[in-house]
């Protein structure tokens, strides 16, 4: 590749290096100069441009990174579009994902300009999670070198999802004199979260004393009701493989095959079988739905893969899951959360006078259960990691206020509201803490976009790497919510009339991220009668709030 200063006269066919701002229209980096966008750069005043042209054996950053994706293919994977020279990879299903680290350092050593990154190993994976990145380092690779790596990634599978297993779970929990009721409650609900977090279905579960034999009895029926991984929670910690909760396991007929784990929290796990059931004596920080090491080992299980000895003897490095104060890494992400990089607020427009719904406040409409669409879109919000959350208010405040009763949010008041969108959207921006580096402007008329959505637009999010704006898409049309880097605040506040900041999209074409929503939810707001019968939970106009 020819990468260099080339006069508008030898420039054709060569591909721009960084973005251009004409009159009348907006070159992007990357695109393959014309004569058309030669001549606009000559109109302009330019009389050279900074560009990459491609050699006989060049492979186009597209192509390039569209092959490597496909030479990783696996099942359960589905892979992106290419664009920029990049192509994600996404899971096609829950599973756990396991990562031939060799093989992806291999990849990564052969050429600086085409790199693959993916999740850890063993990274407990949802349906459309991206599980990997393969990016081209502008503009072009060596088509020798992607022989190269196309060979090494289909020598040995790099990827693997192993899909999570429908188990069935049963529990036994023991009680004490004097044990709160809540502690066990709490050890239940804890427990579920985690067998169904995994596709499983938790048993009806089974109380007793904190003996062996109770134990041993409670295990005994689980098996009998087609319990396919079998639990015991103990009202006391085990100390000892020989201890109360793993004799319950000998005495129903099993046996026990390792006791503690190099993990903290959860080095008090004991492993066993009855038959070829699972059998496990739970540490007692699995009352709380904090991750710890019972995580690590129910993901194994649910997707099919052995977990003996060995395998825990190898959890030491990256086993340390306990907060401290000298460790920056959130417990959202201990759990398998992204980590938003800088804080991002959120500011949900909920000042609107609904005129095309009136008589009513389509954002007072409660749906079926009775939630108003307004309390739909800011539990969603909450969801999400962004904090803290702003909801600007104006036409029928109190009533707005009223309808998020008890949420943690922060009312702005937007007095000019009747002016337009850009009054409402001002008030928010406005009103943000300092600290804040970001914020995702939501719209209080669209209900349907999840958490999950909304933490994929923040992680999106790295002005350091160009990504200052993040635009949500489905099959290619931009949507909402947008994500916007505080350099654009002084513009936002700038804005007038009944418009948002997409006309700064344009401006700062460069710096826009797009990320594929995964559904409509993003194009999808509801402002007339008509639109709310589309909706999956039907709304209904409720004249007592709306």
């Amino acid at each position: 590749m020819i990468f260099a200063a080339f006069p508008l006269d030898e420039a054709l066919g060569a591909i721009l290096a960084h973005s251009h701002r004409l009159p009348g229209r907006v070159l992007k980096k990357g695109a393959v100069l014309d004569t058309a966008a030669i001549a606009a750069l000559r109109e302009a005043g330019h009389t050279e441009v900074l560009a990459a042209r491609l050699e006989a054996d060049d492979i186009a950053e597209n192509e390039a990174a569209e092959r490597l994706a496909a030479a990783l293919d696996a099942a359960n994977l589905t892979r992106g579009r290419a664009g920029t020279g990049r192509v994600n990879l996404h899971a096609g299903g829950a599973g756990l994902l396991r990562v031939d680290a060799a093989l992806v350092d291999r990849i990564n050593a052969r050429y600086e300009g085409l790199t693959l990154g993916t999740l850890p190993d063993a990274s407990a994976v949802a349906p459309r999670d991206m599980v990997a990145t393969v990016k081209v380092i502008p503009f072009a690779v060596p088509g020798a070198v992607l022989d190269d790596v196309e060979r090494i990634a289909r020598a040995a599978p790099v990827l693997t999802i192993h899909p999570f297993r429908r188990l069935r779970v049963g529990l036994v929990v023991t009680e004490l004199p004097g044990l709160k009721e809540q502690v066990t409650e709490a050890t239940i609900a804890a427990t579920e979260a985690r067998v169904t977090g995994l596709t499983g279905t938790l048993l009806a579960p089974l109380r007793c004393a904190h003996e062996t034999a109770a134990i041993a009895e409670a295990l005994r029926r689980l098996l009998a009701g087609g319990a396919q991984l079998l639990l015991v929670a103990g009202a006391s910690a085990t100390v000892d493989r020989r201890d109360v909760g793993p004799a319950g396991v000998v005495g129903a007929g099993g046996e026990i095959t390792h006791f503690g784990m190099p993990v903290d929290p959860g080095n008090l796990i004991c492993l066993g079988r009855i038959g070829a059931v699972p059998a496990f004596v739970l540490p007692g920080c699995a009352r709380s739905p904090k991750a710890n090491g019972i995580d690590l080992v129910l993901q194994r299980v649910f997707a099919g893969l052995p977990v003996g000895a060995a395998e825990i003897m190898r959890m030491g490095v990256g086993g340390l899951l306990k907060d401290t104060d000298a460790r920056s890494l959130p417990r959202a992400r201990a759990a398998g959360r992204p980590a938003v990089p800088r804080p991002v607020a959120a500011v949900v427009l909920a000042a609107g006078q609904s005129t095309r719904m009136a008589p009513y406040n389509k954002l007072l409409i409660a749906d079926r259960a009775g939630k108003p669409m307004i309390a739909r879109v800011v539990d969603n919000v909450l969801s999400c990691q962004a904090r803290p959350v702003l909801v600007v208010t104006g036409h029928r405040g109190e009533d707005i206020r009223a309808a998020l009763a008890g949420r943690p949010v922060t009312f702005v008041e937007a007095p000019d509201h009747a002016a337009g969108l850009s009054a409402s959207l001002k008030a928010g921006i406005a009103a943000l803490p300092a600290e804040v580096a970001a914020a995702l402007v939501c719209l209080g008329d669209m209900p349907l976009v999840t958490g999950r959505v909304l933490d994929r637009i923040l992680t999106a999010y790295d002005p350091d790497e160009g990504r200052a704006i993040v635009l949500p898409t489905h099959q290619g049309r931009a949507g909402n919510p947008v994500l916007w880097d505080r350099a654009f605040f002084a513009e936002i506040l700038s804005l007038t009339g009944d418009t948002g900041a997409r006309s700064l999209l344009r401006r700062h074409a460069e710096q826009v991220a797009e990320v594929e929503a995964g559904d409509d939810s993003v194009l999808r707001d509801f402002d007339t009668v008509d639109s709310l019968a589309t909706l999956p939970t039907r709304l209904r106009p409720d004249g007592a709030v709306g």
